[in-house]
């Protein structure tokens, strides 16, 4: 598999929500006018979250083959695990996501 940036991957993982049906958020930090970036919450949330009235809530991480999930990251998934669908996607993932987004 040829390596591909993590927003590339992102770019595909949101193209099949959208076909699919799905609603979709990405947090995004915020530039000021000074220069600095802002977010809020707590760090390490996931990188979308998706929900379908049919097919259920995701959320999802996405990382590149070779991308380390930080603690913070780990964390979210721990604490929503229990009680939502959560993944830690790679590129490598896709046919499985093209499947779940598409099924019922």
């Amino acid at each position: 598999m040829i390596p591909i940036s993590e927003a590339s991957f992102q770019a595909q993982v949101k193209s099949l929500a959208y076909i699919h049906g799905w609603s979709l958020h990405h947090s995004q930090p915020s530039m000021t006018r000074t220069g600095r970036y802002i977010t809020t919450g707590s760090t390490g949330f996931f990188d979308i979250v998706m929900a379908h009235e049919q097919r259920g809530l995701i959320f999802a991480e996405l990382k590149t083959e070779k991308g380390k999930a930080t603690e913070a990251q780990l964390h979210w998934m721990r604490t929503v695990h229990p009680h939502a669908e959560c993944y830690l996607w790679r590129p490598s993932d896709i046919d499985f996501i093209a499947q779940r987004l598409a099924s019922c």
